[in-house]
C-alpha cells in the first residue's frame, strides 16, 4: 500500500475501510511507521479558509469571558419565577473585555476591578393609544416583552472612563428574556464576573466548535451526458459541476470541502467503479463559531495560548518529579 493510500479513509457503500492509525507501529505489514515529531512539524500547516464576524474555519479551552454570575432580585411579578429568570439572564453574552478585569475569588468583595453591574427596571402597562380591537401584544401593551437591550450598565468606580470608547453591554440587543402583562414588573441587579467555560457554559465564548476530515472525491472514469447531471445531484450544491469539454458534458469535482459524505452516489449502479470516496486522515477542517464576545480569529489564538500554558505546567511538573526522585535517593 502506498503512503498516499495509507493516509486515506476509504468510504464504501456499506462500510468504511482503512480507519486504523497510519502512524501506529506494525499497522502495515511492509513497514513500521513510528511517530516522528520532526516530520510532523514539517508537514503541519494551518490555513485560514473562511472568517466572518462570528465564525472561522481553518485547517489544523479555557478562554475567559465576562458573564452574569449573581442576580439580586428586588421585585418580580412576572410569570417566570426568580431562579429561571436568573438563569436566562446569566446566559446572555456580555460584550466586555475579560483582560480588563481581575479574577474574583469566592471570598473577595465586588469592586470595579472584578465586577460589572447591570440593572433591570421594567414594568408593563396598557398602551392607551392602541385600538380597542388590537390583538398584537407589542402594540396593545408597553414593555410586553423584555429584551437584552433593556439591561442597563451601571458603571462603578472609574469604569465609565475606562470603557468610554466601548461601553459594556449585551452582545445582542434582541435576546428575549421574558414577557410581561399590565401590572407586572421586574426590578433586579446583576453582577458580572470573569470566568471560563469549565466552570459554567455561560462563560464559554464558543457557540459551536467542530472538526471533520477533508473529503476527497476521485472520478476514476469519465462520467458524461445525463449521468453527469445525476452524478452532480448526488452531492451537496457546489461540490460537482457539469462542464463541457470537446462538445461533451462531463462531471468535474470543483469543491470537495462542501461534501457531506452522504454516500448517495454509491447507491447508483451507473457509477460502480467510476468514483472513489475517501477522507484525508491528516487534513482536519476546524470550525469555530463565536458567541460574539471575542472575534473568532482572536478566540483561536487565545485558546492556543491556553493550551501552550497547560503543556508548560505538565512539563514543569514532570521535571519536578524527576528532581524529587533524585532528592529522595540522596
Amino acid at each position: 500500500m502506498s503512503l498516499a493510500d495509507r493516509n486515506r479513509v476509504v468510504i464504501l457503500e456499506d462500510r468504511v475501510e482503512n480507519i486504523h492509525g497510519a502512524e501506529f507501529p506494525m499497522g502495515f505489514d511492509e513497514k513500521e511507521l513510528p511517530f516522528n515529531l520532526a516530520s510532523f512539524k514539517d508537514s503541519f500547516d494551518v490555513k485560514i479558509v473562511r472568517v466572518t464576524p462570528t465564525d472561522i474555519e481553518f485547517d489544523l479551552i479555557g478562554v475567559p469571558t465576562v458573564a452574569i454570575e449573581k442576580v439580586y432580585m428586588i421585585n418580580n411579578t412576572g410569570i417566570v419565577q426568580d431562579e429561571v429568570l436568573a438563569h436566562r439572564l446569566g446566559l446572555i453574552p456580555i460584550n466586555a473585555d475579560p483582560t480588563a478585569f481581575q479574577w474574583k475569588r469566592p471570598t473577595d468583595l465586588p469592586t470595579d476591578q472584578n465586577t460589572v453591574v447591570f440593572k433591570l427596571e421594567i414594568a408593563c402597562s396598557k398602551n392607551n393609544e392602541a385600538a380597542d380591537d388590537e390583538a398584537d401584544p407589542k402594540k396593545k401593551y408597553v414593555n410586553s416583552a423584555v429584551y437584552s437591550r433593556d439591561l442597563v450598565w451601571d458603571p462603578k468606580g472609574d469604569q465609565a472612563e475606562r470603557f468610554a470608547d466601548k461601553p459594556i453591554k449585551p452582545i445582542h440587543d434582541d435576546i428575549l428574556i421574558t414577557k410581561l402583562r399590565p401590572g407586572q414588573s421586574i426590578s433586579c441587579e446583576m453582577h458580572c464576573e470573569k470566568g471560563v467555560g469549565k466552570d459554567h457554559a455561560k462563560f464559554s465564548p464558543v457557540a459551536t466548535a467542530s472538526y471533520r476530515l477533508l473529503p476527497e472525491i476521485q472520478i476514476l472514469e469519465d462520467i458524461t451526458g445525463d449521468d453527469a447531471e445525476l452524478f452532480k445531484s448526488c452531492f451537496a450544491p457546489g461540490v460537482v459541476e457539469v462542464v463541457e469539454e470537446g462538445g461533451v458534458r462531463k462531471a468535474k469535482v470543483v469543491n470537495p470541502r462542501k461534501d457531506t459524505v452522504s454516500r448517495e452516489v454509491l447507491r447508483h449502479k451507473e457509477f460502480e467503479g467510476k468514483v472513489r470516496l475517501t477522507r484525508v486522515r491528516d487534513h482536519f477542517i476546524f470550525n469555530v463559531e463565536s458567541t460574539g464576545i471575542i472575534a473568532p480569529e482572536e478566540l483561536v489564538a487565545q485558546a492556543i495560548d491556553v493550551l501552550v500554558e497547560k503543556c508548560d505546567i505538565v512539563q514543569n511538573a514532570l521535571a519536578n518529579i524527576g528532581k524529587n526522585s533524585e532528592d529522595d535517593e540522596e
